[in-house]
């Protein structure tokens, strides 16, 4: 991994008065200016007019390109937009968290000189309304790869082109933190191991740069308390439905106990945590408590601490921290994602910053060096390979949204500050959610997602977390876990409930999701799913404690390494009728995938993997809703033997056999899409006739 550093590292920016253009036809939106990472020339030359900086995802003023960039202006506003579509997936922690960062925002702009403008309302109006007041001539923002932020970023810039100005339009200027000194995206290999070989150095953190005032007179506005931005937010018409909203406040593992306990108290007294007396100067500022937040002195103090995590202290703010890391630490290294996540995201404090005061630390223990034998401490390897796994999935994400590499057009979502790969094909009907098996990813349904849309379907496919080109943090992965991943997903991207299709574990995750969540479900379609079928289940919950095995470690790399040598065997093995659609391509992205940082800790998964609830169980309440396509030569599993239980103890269940291996869907694609269709229209005709006699 990288440690060196380079001299300052200038912004990398680029200037468009028309390339931010959102369309949503287009397969890659031209949002995107350009895929050069350099810095641009003459980044300190005084430039005319007046700047808005754009705060959205970068709060802060220490190591901020675009701030740097925008104070070469004559006069600047800083300007935060409180945007129901930037905020309304934040949870009430990180509300919190983001008020608090905010307050010393502007503390820190007027320290400097300068303030922080606030307003509450749609981006493209407030910067429409502002550009005009103010005269503004550039605009900055940062770079964007989620598809919501991107497509608002493109609505902006079209409301501005609306406007009719004396002189040219305002310039838009797309501004990045490169955390590697790497000069164009193009240079991004596509695998990890590959990438790792060409060394590029870690970028040095840049200082702030003395501000300009704004030079004119403003209302700046007030940052509003914590219950009038959950007013504004509950007040905005497009907000989600509060019944949708309440349904992602419980986790399944609370479902579960509520199943277990039966009622709503003992549930609430097995999970409540003992409430400490918080400290004055906590840096855990949140009711919750359970993250860093403040501003980006505060959360550089916990990192500090963090780093520090073997060494004794006095400070009893650092003890403190201490004690979270160890709370938080539910396999090696994770606790730095649990703790610093929320501020990262945010940007109270950047990538590159976090690594430059790691391996400042690390140089302070070993008298200036760096030692060759890598980190001698779990919280210095945790924050370092945190972030820069963190980067290599960015630029993967940001590289998918300018190539031509995939054949579908690939959308990012931000899920628990992780970025997760999606697409959807089809513009009208019911609403399809495909889910991948495990080792797969949402191009494993290439040759379904077009075909299935076209029998007048809206199919959105996924790549679940640590799957694919999604992200692979270093976190526990349950099949719970995945279940709320894609319950969130149905609500804040698809909107409506939708027809359930899972492959292999993947339509065991929807049966979850379908048992716990069954308003979000119209049906559930199972394609050789994993789970079993248990005669007269009685089924008693329990939550098993996921901690990291050693046995479960060490099986993870021997089970790496097998992957690696047999892929082609293994996958050609699923597809016993017709082996040439095991493909090179596709075997190819799972040996891709299996490079990734942080793939070691999703196979430690499958180690701990509980499937005990039955599908019965989790299925019973949608009896002739479900749908069962099923490979009779399936290699991983006995068919016959599942098909008899479930036609014993499933009556309802629709059952279709195909002469195929474990991923029909991808094997026999043409018979696999006529049932799908097929079936999606009398579920529906189903509905509106129910909904009619109503």
């Amino acid at each position: 991994m990288a440690a060196l550093f380079t001299f300052p590292h200038f912004p990398s920016l680029s200037f468009s008065s028309n390339a931010l253009r959102f369309s949503p036809s287009r397969r890659h939106s031209s949002l995107l200016v350009r895929a050069q990472i350099a810095p641009i020339e003459g980044a300190k030359e005084k430039k005319r007019g007046l700047a808005v900086l754009w705060f959205k995802h970068d709060l802060r003023i220490n190591d901020h390109p675009g701030l740097v960039a925008a104070s070469n202006h004559p006069a600047l506003v800083p300007l935060y937009i409180f945007d129901h579509r930037l905020i309304c997936r934040f949870s009430e922690e990180k509300l919190e968290i983001l008020l608090l960062a905010l307050e010393d925002l502007r503390n820190s702009l007027r320290s400097q000189g300068s303030n922080l403008l606030v307003r509450l309302g749609n981006a493209e109006y407030v910067l429409q309304k502002l550009v005009r007041e103010v005269k503004a001539t550039h605009i900055y923002a940062e770079e964007e790869v989620e598809y919501d932020l991107r497509k608002l970023i493109g609505t902006a810039k079209e409301t501005l082109e609306t406007l009719t100005f004396a002189e040219e339009s305002p310039k838009i200027v797309m501004w990045q933190t490169p955390f590697y000194d790497m000069k164009s995206l193009m240079d991004l290999p596509a695998l990890h191991t590959d990438f790792k070989k060409l060394q590029f150095t870690v970028t040095s953190p840049i200082p702030p740069s003395p501000l300009p005032g704004a030079n004119i007179e403003l209302d700046w506005g007030p940052i509003p308390t914590f219950d009038d931005l959950k007013e504004f937010m509950n007040k905005n018409p497009s907000s989600q439905k509060e019944s949708w909203t309440s349904i992602k406040e419980k986790s399944a593992e609370i479902m579960l106990m509520e199943e277990l306990y039966k009622t709503r108290e003992s549930n609430q007294k097995h999970f409540q945590s003992v409430q400490k007396k918080r400290l004055d100067n906590s840096v855990f500022v949140t009711l919750e408590g359970s993250s860093v937040g403040g501003g980006t002195e505060t959360v550089l103090n916990a990192l500090a601490a963090y780093l520090r995590y073997l060494e004794g202290t006095a400070r009893d703010d650092w003890q403190e921290v201490h004690e979270r890391v160890h709370n938080a630490e539910s396999r090696e290294g994770a606790s730095f994602v649990k703790l610093f996540g929320p501020a990262l995201s945010l940007g109270i404090i950047s990538r590159r910053r976090v690594h430059h005061e790691a391996i400042k630390y690390k140089k302070e223990q070993n008298a200036g060096f760096l030692s060759p034998f890598g980190y001698s401490t779990i919280s210095t390897a945790a924050a370092i390979d945190a972030v820069c796994s963190m980067e290599w999935y960015w630029l993967m994400a940001l590289k998918s949204q300018i190539s031509n590499e995939s054949s579908y057009p690939i959308r990012i979502w931000r899920w628990s500050g992780y970025l997760i790969q999606y697409t959807v094909v089809g513009h009208e009907g019911p609403a399809i959610l495909l889910v991948h098996g495990f080792g797969a990813f949402l191009e494993h349904y290439r040759d379904n997602m077009s075909n299935i849309a076209e029998g007048r379907n809206r199919v959105w496919a996924i790549t679940i977390l640590g799957f694919g080109k999604s992200e692979k943090p270093n976190i526990v992965y349950t099949e719970l876990m995945w279940a709320e991943l894609l319950r969130d997903f149905i609500i804040e991207v698809v909107g409506e409930p939708v027809h359930l299709v899972g492959n292999s574990i993947g339509g065991y995750f929807v049966s979850i999701l379908a048992c716990f969540w069954p308003s979000l479900a119209r049906s559930v379609v199972l394609i050789n799913s994993s789970g079993n079928i248990v005669p007269g289940s009685s089924f008693v919950p329990s939550i098993k404690d996921r901690q990291t095995s050693g046995a479960a470690w060490l099986g993870s790399r021997l089970l790496v390494f097998y992957l690696r040598s047999r892929i082609k065997d293994i996958v050609k093995n699923c597809y016993p009728t017709k082996t040439e659609r095991a493909d090179d391509w596709l075997i190819y992205e799972m040996l891709r995938a299996s490079h990734d940082p942080g793939v070691l800790v999703v196979l430690e998964s499958i180690f701990s993997f509980d499937l005990s609830m039955p599908l019965n169980y989790l299925l019973k309440e949608f009896d002739d809703k479900v749908l069962v396509i099923q490979g009779m030569k399936d290699p991983i599993s006995d068919s016959n033997f599942k098909l008899t239980l479930i036609r014993e103890h499933c009556a309802r269940f629709l059952i279709k056999e195909l002469d195929a291996g474990h991923c029909p869907h991808d094997e026999l694609p043409k018979e696999v899409n006529c049932f799908i269709r097929e079936w999606i229209i009398t579920v529906e005709s189903r509905i509106v006739a129910g909904n009619i006699h109503r």
